[in-house]
């Protein structure tokens, strides 16, 4: 929580309004952790299912959730196997999350399945790195970093899967420091749009 809090200070929270701004209707947020979104979202959206495996961040997020000024339900479930229905939601948000899912294209292709046509996923992700060098140290580090780091893998090129499974995608990159003592890192934000009729 500490983490979190404090990268929240150094913008990450600036990061999640932008991200969440403009969304209406029905929300399904993939991998919630411990509920740092819910506060930013806009008063549009009419409920949010926040999926989340963990137990221990689940309890954070339910107690996130009843402070939050739109209606979220926090469920148990994970990013490849969505508690949803077929075109459910109207969005989907991904929130430093899919660095960390075992396998992204299958996460990918199940918020495609849950999203209405037209819907959109929203998206707030560290990324490999575009320069040569720095994306080679982040591939050296990746088999470590993972198994220290609760799965995540620097060098995932997230805006390359979401195009592989099908999604628009309009984004923009950034180096973004979220702890004072980690080096700035890439980051992407922006919006995955499923394309009307699909």
């Amino acid at each position: 929580m500490r983490i979190s809090e404090a990268s929240d200070r150094r913008g990450s929270a600036a990061h999640r309004e932008r991200m969440l701004a403009g969304l209406s209707g029905r929300v399904i947020e993939v991998g919630a952790g411990n509920g740092r979104n819910f506060a930013h979202y806009p008063s549009t959206v009419v409920e949010v299912v926040a999926v989340e495996p963990d137990p221990y961040l689940r309890g954070h997020a339910e107690r996130a959730a009843a402070r939050a000024s739109v209606p979220i339900r926090v469920v148990d479930g994970d990013a490849e196997h969505l508690p949803a229905e077929d075109a459910e939601f109207d969005a989907a948000v991904f929130s430093l999350v899919l660095c960390s899912v075992p396998d992204v294209d299958s996460a990918l292709t199940e918020a495609w399945r849950v999203l209405r046509p037209g819907g959109e996923a929203r998206f707030y992700e560290h990324v490999r790195d575009e320069n040569l060098l720095l994306g080679g140290i982040q591939d050296l580090i990746t088999p470590l970093w993972k198994r220290l780091g609760g799965g995540c893998h620097p060098n995932r090129d997230t805006e390359t899967a979401l195009r592989r499974a099908g999604f628009a995608v309009d984004s923009e990159r950034f180096a973004f420091r979220p702890m004072a003592w980690l080096p700035p890192s890439a980051h992407i934000l922006g919006t995955a749009s499923k394309p009307e009729g699909r």
